[in-house]
């Protein structure tokens, strides 16, 4: 067994195991095309193995090229294959998104996991498998912190999330170096697609693979990236904690009544500012409320109202919703409109 076979399989074992049906996300490139070469040299055969290829049409002949590759490499070691491609054009893509304010890459990735969700709930596979390594999550977590981030933006990439009750999205190359799947492919004299968007110095993304983390490697030593890891990895086990706590916060304190969801103020005036925050994020979340807007400062002016506000105090925030304080509870709810749908708020998801 190759090395990074074996890290695969000691990371995740699932995946030397016949029976259990996945859904292996690849793009063509090279981390998951040695994703999907590694699960077949874990099983010996793809019986069990769906290959899912999310046809952007961002690209041009380059995104044609990207199909035709995976469309050949599928039939070749036989694996099924499905490819999804976004609703409409490729160009009504792009002013969706602009419309929408949320950016070409997050909408992008929304419909490639709508897609990668529906063909595991289709063929009843319990696990979509995605190649994010170690580098994803270095360039995510420092992404974040040039953004402004907090404890749970530096947690990074989670190696597990779930999708829906039926499904999961796993990660298990999460803590291996990029490099170390394009020593396998050459190993086994594997081609591999190459993104020249990734090239495109106008992300920051790329600017920060390109340019920040060599530079940090170089002037602070290449263990720099293994010191953000762990602090990923510390930060994630301290946004689990806070996230159980601010959970049975919830179960404790909130209620949906006819006028909205109602939060007993008594239960959060002694508890710690970040675990009524993350309640807070975590009802928002659970109501499908818009959070593009609500920043910081949003979040802690709602939690300051919430625990202090007068009897009679009112506020609006960013997505029409409504807080309303009286002597005991606090109400939250989302004003309707009347405006047509062509004027809708951009702050929607």
């Amino acid at each position: 067994m190759r090395s990074f076979e074996k890290q695969l399989a000691d990371a995740w074992p699932i995946a030397g195991q016949k029976d259990e049906g996945v859904v292996l996300a690849v793009s063509g490139g090279a981390d998951s095309i040695a994703l999907a070469r590694a699960f077949l040299a874990l099983r010996g055969e793809p019986a069990g193995c769906l290959i899912a290829h999310f046809n952007h049409q961002l690209r041009g002949q380059e995104s044609e090229e990207d199909l035709q590759f995976v469309q050949e490499f599928a039939t070749r070691y036989r694996f099924e294959l499905e490819v999804g491609t976004p609703p409409g054009v490729g160009s009504n893509v792009t002013v969706d998104a602009s419309r929408r304010g949320q950016g070409l890459e997050n909408l992008a990735r929304q419909v490639r996991y709508q897609f990668l969700h529906a063909t595991a709930r289709r063929r009843g596979f319990r696990y979509v498998v995605t190649a994010h390594t170690a580098d994803d999550q270095l360039e995510t977590v420092l992404h974040r912190i040039v953004r402004g981030t907090g404890v749970g933006g530096l947690a990074g990439i989670p190696g597990v999330r779930r999708l829906s009750e039926a499904v999961s999205v796993v990660r298990p190359l999460l803590q291996i170096r990029r490099d170390t799947l394009r020593d396998y492919l050459r190993q086994i004299t594997q081609p591999f697609r190459e993104d020249s968007s990734n090239l495109d110095g106008r992300f920051t993304r790329n600017r920060i693979r390109g340019s920040l983390l060599p530079l940090l490697e170089r002037d602070f030593g290449t263990e720099v990236g293994a010191s953000i890891l762990r602090l990923a990895a510390l930060a994630t086990e301290t946004q689990d904690l806070v996230s159980e706590h601010a959970a049975q916060l919830g179960r404790r304190s909130v209620r949906v009544g006819v006028d909205g969801v109602r939060i007993r103020r008594d239960e959060l005036r002694n508890q710690p500012p970040l675990v009524v925050r993350e309640m807070l994020i975590q009802l928002w979340k659970s109501h499908a409320w818009p959070r593009q807007q609500m920043n910081r400062s949003a979040w802690e002016q709602l939690e300051q109202l919430i625990r202090n506000g007068e009897p009679g105090s009112r506020q609006i925030f960013p997505g029409r919703i409504s807080l309303t304080v009286d002597d005991d509870l606090a109400i939250l709810s989302r004003l309707r409109t009347n405006r047509s749908p062509s004027h809708e708020d951009d702050s929607r998801v």
